[in-house]
């Protein structure tokens, strides 16, 4: 019994079990990222967010891809998570929600990349909070087939007043940036890329050698 646990304590020091090395930093709510009833593997690239029709006039697409740690080759299986205010700077919510959807609301999707690092979602134009200097925003978290979820940069809007040199200065770029620059493609949809570096100013993640 001794030898078999001392083999197992090597095998653990040496790798020998795939244990997810914890990245990112401290994130409250990216658990959220298993909140939804569909499995992982059943994920689709591309989601609509709920709100969404082909009658608003405030209707964004954002796609991109994700690329891992060298910046250039696509990756594939990521899960990423996303939330964010209705127009008028609220979570909104339905009265039946439960977990981290009592806070984030009912404006959240999940989606997973395809075999070219490829993501899209659609959805309405977020509002800033009310009151308050805080730039409208996207929430954005990511997990990594072998890593645990962390969060990136929010995405933001350049064309926000609330988009300031000072706060642009402040931003982390935690997967390269979050600041996007909007296009009117007509019909009240604005379309715009997000691109994600996996590990890019991402705290503890793991180079490689």
């Amino acid at each position: 019994m001794k030898k078999i646990t001392f083999l197992l304590l090597i095998m653990i020091g040496a790798g020998g079990f795939n244990h997810p090395g914890k990245v990112g930093g401290p994130c409250e709510g990216c658990e959220a990222i298993y909140e939804n009833t569909t499995p992982f593997e059943k994920l689709d690239m591309f989601v609509r967010l709920p709100d969404f029709n082909d009658n608003l006039s405030n209707r964004l697409g954002i796609h991109g891809t994700v690329y891992k740690a060298d910046g250039k080759t696509p990756a594939p299986r990521v899960i990423i998570y996303v939330y964010h205010t209705n127009p008028d700077g609220i979570y909104p919510k339905k009265g039946d929600e439960k977990g981290w959807g009592k806070r984030h609301g009912y404006l959240r999707a999940w989606m997973k990349t395809d075999d070219k690092g490829a993501y899209k979602f659609m959805t309405v134009r977020p509002g800033a909070y009310p009151g308050r200097d805080e730039p409208a925003h996207i929430h954005m978290v990511v997990k990594e087939p072998d890593k645990n979820e962390y969060y990136i940069d929010e995405i933001l809007f350049d064309d926000d007043p609330l988009v300031t040199p000072d706060r642009l200065k402040k931003l982390e770029n935690r997967g390269g940036s979050g600041v996007l620059h909007l296009v009117d493609v007509g019909r009240g949809l604005s379309k715009a890329g997000r691109n994600i570096y996996l590990g890019k100013h991402i705290p503890d993640y793991p180079v490689e050698k």
